[in-house]
């Protein structure tokens, strides 16, 4: 019974024989907590400003690692406790860092369960007249079909004492639940509200507009595929990121992005001005690389991309396109944009393209045969060998087709 009592007193008091284990636990506890605290903070200030998490790899103090680790790694210049937090990821002592990969498309998943709401007014208090906006905040979504989205905003609305009836515009992105015409968000709404205009978002509409660009044409599939390649290589090592530097002083490449086709503009800029300089840089990485594979990929771009003139000719043309189309992106997403002044950049984005139908081309060629020049290229385009198959018995062709048709007087036959 006394040493009952003893280990209770000793339990209340904490000062029991493990005393110093349960101490370095409950540090370890607050240590994981001050950690949570501030990447929560990181993802919740990277929300509100509508950015993207993720970059093109997931490694610490790696060029292009995104926002989110980057921001960590700010952090800790000046934080005991994520620069402690980081050494340990570094010198591998955990297994769960909440930074990977794993732990950001968790956070993405979270978030995507959210409904997002920006309010937009017009301030005119003070004699001057200024359009104001502001996030609002995140709120859970259980039903994400256009019915469950308009009782959810309905009753964010009610709860923050803001009429319905006072909405004079709406805008979403292009998925079927918000714009939808029949049962989206927009069109429930207007039949509310009917002042509640709906307005899609112009650079949602040209982000679509390119992808379905290219996602139609084969060629600029494939030019886009170079293009990412090409970075691919030079930033999977320092070593072969320094052979790059060694070549290419001036821009240097970067990763396509899959969400804002007009920035794809800045991965082609690179490789447009410096052509020749990357290919003597991929032919130093060719020659310097002990990899068969690696060896093979990069004398294929060095040699039959850079060096084709139906590459450089898609190059121009690219450029032209996208450094046009990324004026208008960046004027639609800016804060003072006018509608008025939308409007005729949309139309004055149009009449170039108009204009380059009819004589782009002309110009891409002369522009792609002063690189092709530079190169030492023949500023011709490739013939592509033509396969042919063994003929058999049974085999006819469409000329053969017609004259037998012909000569026996058919008239209506089904193919």
């Amino acid at each position: 019974m006394t040493s009952w009592i003893e280990l209770e007193r000793r339990l209340q008091k904490k000062k029991t024989i493990d005393e110093s284990v349960q101490v370095a636990i409950n540090k370890e506890k607050e240590h994981w907590k001050q950690v949570l605290k501030r990447i929560i903070a990181v993802v919740q200030r990277i929300a509100k400003n509508n950015l993207a998490l993720r970059g093109d790899c997931e490694k610490l103090y790696d060029e292009n690692n995104g926002i989110f680790l980057q921001l960590i790694e700010m952090i800790a210049e000046f934080d005991p406790i994520m620069e402690e937090h980081l050494r340990r990821v570094q010198e591998r002592q955990i297994h769960y860092t909440y930074l990977g990969p794993k732990i950001q498309n968790e956070l993405i998943q979270v978030l995507a369960a959210e409904m997002s709401l920006v309010n937009r007014y017009v301030d005119d208090l003070e004699n001057a007249i200024v359009v104001e906006e502001f996030w609002i905040g995140f709120f859970k979504v259980n039903e994400t079909s256009g019915l469950g989205l308009l009782i959810e905003l309905k009753n964010i609305l009610s709860n923050l004492e803001l009429a319905i009836d006072d909405i004079s515009g709406q805008g979403y992105d292009n998925g079927y639940n918000m714009k939808g015409k029949h049962k989206g968000v927009q069109n429930r709404l207007l039949e509310i509200n009917s002042r509640a205009f709906y307005t899609p978002y112009g650079c949602h509409n040209l982000n679509l507009t390119l992808c379905n660009m290219v996602n139609c044409c084969p060629k600029a599939m494939s030019f886009f595929g170079v293009i990412q390649r090409i970075y691919s290589l030079f930033s999977y090592s320092t070593k072969r990121w320094k052979i790059f530097k060694d070549h290419v002083q001036g821009l240097t490449v970067k990763p396509l992005s899959q969400t804002r086709w007009e920035s794809h503009v800045e991965s082609v800029k690179p490789i447009k001005d410096q052509t020749s300089k990357i290919r003597n840089a991929l032919i130093d990485l060719a020659n310097t690389s002990y990899d068969s594979k690696i060896k093979s990929e990069v004398e294929v771009l060095a040699s039959f991309e850079l060096e084709n003139f139906e590459f450089l000719t898609g190059m121009i043309i690219w450029y032209k396109l996208l450094y046009e189309i990324n004026i208008v992106s960046k004027f639609l997403q800016s804060e003072k944009m006018d509608i008025d002044v939308a409007i005729g950049q949309l139309k004055g984005l149009i009449s170039f393209l108009q204009e380059f139908r009819e004589s782009g081309l002309d110009q891409a060629l002369l522009e792609a045969k002063h690189i092709a020049s530079e190169m030492g290229i023949e500023p011709i385009f490739r013939e592509k060998r033509i396969i042919r198959r063994k003929r058999q018995f049974d085999d006819i062709n469409s000329e053969e087709l017609m004259e037998f048709i012909s000569n026996n007087n058919y008239r209506k036959f089904t193919i």
